[in-house]
């Protein structure tokens, strides 16, 4: 084994429900990549915070001053979450060596739109890196996206290059599919190369569930437990035919999405039924949305989809029953499994993720996979913040 250096990823997702970070101890870089998990929390987002965030990436009104504070702001929170999840696991934070931050994103658009006569694509996470460097000490990398959005991809999904260190098999072809409010997946078939694999958004997680379970408990619950709501309900039909013609699902990959295409104009199709429909049919016919899109999508857009034997699910939809059992039924060739089956929590994963991803940059590796996100070329990821720890730059 190479020389460990240890890390701390930190990724706070589109379902706003909290900070994730995870304490990991890496050797080497690259395909030689041996990752160990210390320690995991999930620090919950204040109700406040969490409201602001929803009202900016939802396109509400906000001054450019609070955006500003908010992106400091949550550069103190991810600062405490660091320095929480060191203590929990009875490790000093100088000992860390890079921290590696998603930051949390307020807009996401892949395809260019043209702004003063030039096409742009844009992507923005907040989450202010030299904040947490200062308050911890520790180098950190963040702003993962806009390098390969800059070669021409499409800024996600990030992930697959940590997919493939961490899942490829000689044997076996596996799907990773993460079920976070947005759901995505990497297809990596047996004895596959980088350049073999590919990867997209499927469409809704759990966004569209949250989202009617906030509306309709008026705040009360967040999400659905176990799918137990859902499980009560039954499918919409007509709404359910409506949702799917979607355009986005029609759409060859890579493509991404995001709140833009799933938040608050999407989910109003649902209100819509609301009068004649009950609170548990939507809900259900969301979880059917779901499981739909995601096996459609591994049926339509991933090469033989008969050669892959396992699904590995990951995100905090995973820990919903109901969505698991529908996907199964819908993808019977495929066993159901759980990144815990390989010693990663399912809620842990992509905090993980940007963990492995900031080691890849501070080794001057790619993080990036052109075939997934469309882009040109391999390029390295992130920009660097320094901390009181400058030993990286000796390489």
């Amino acid at each position: 084994m190479k020389e460990c250096r240890l890390a701390v990823g930190l990724m706070s997702g589109t379902s706003l429900d909290g900070i994730d970070a995870a304490l990991v101890e890496i050797a080497g870089s690259g395909l030689s990549t041996r990752v160990k998990l210390k320690h995991f929390l999930s620090a919950p987002l204040e109700p406040e915070v969490a409201g602001r965030l929803l009202r900016i990436a939802a396109g509400k009104p906000f001054t450019s001053g609070e955006l500003s504070q908010l992106n400091f702001l949550l550069g103190m929170l991810y600062s405490e979450a660091v320095l929480k999840v060191c203590k929990q696991a009875h490790i000093e934070v100088h000992q860390v060596d890079v921290i590696g931050s998603h930051g949390q994103t307020i807009y996401h658009q892949s395809e260019p739109r043209f702004i003063c006569d030039r096409p742009v694509a844009s992507t923005l996470q907040i989450g202010e890196a030299s904040i947490i460097a200062e308050r911890t000490g520790v180098t950190t990398v963040s702003d993962f996206r806009p390098r390969d959005m800059a070669a021409g991809g499409k800024g996600a999904p990030l992930i697959p290059y940590v997919d493939y260190l961490l899942f490829r098999d000689i044997r076996r072809g596996r799907i990773l599919l993460n079920l976070g409010g947005i759901a995505n997946l990497t297809s990596l078939p047996a004895s596959a190369r980088l350049s073999q694999i590919s990867a997209f958004d499927t469409g809704p997680g759990n966004m569209v569930i949250d989202a009617l379970v906030r509306h309709f408990t008026q705040g009360s619950k967040r999400f659905d437990p176990h799918g137990g709501i859902a499980n009560s309900g039954k499918v919409i039909p007509p709404l359910l035919d409506d949702l799917l013609m979607d355009p986005y699902f029609g759409e060859q990959p890579p493509k991404t999405a995001g709140r833009e295409q799933f938040g608050e104009a999407f989910v109003s199709k649902f209100l819509a039924y609301s009068r004649s429909a009950q609170f548990e049919d939507l809900v259900c016919t969301a979880v059917e949305l779901t499981a739909r899109t995601v096996a459609d999508s591994i049926c339509n857009h991933c090469k033989s989809p008969s050669l892959y034997q396992e699904l590995i699910v990951s995100g905090g939809g995973a820990h919903n029953d109901f969505l698991l059992r529908r996907l199964a039924v819908l993808l019977p060739q495929m066993k159901i499994l759980k990144t815990d089956d390989f010693g990663i929590p399912v809620s842990a994963k992509e905090a993980v993720g940007f963990a492995i991803l900031a080691n890849e940059t501070m080794h001057l590796r790619p993080g990036n996979v052109p075939s997934a996100t469309g882009a040109i070329r391999p390029v390295i990821l992130g920009k660097v913040a320094v901390g009181k720890n400058p030993h990286w730059f000796r390489f």
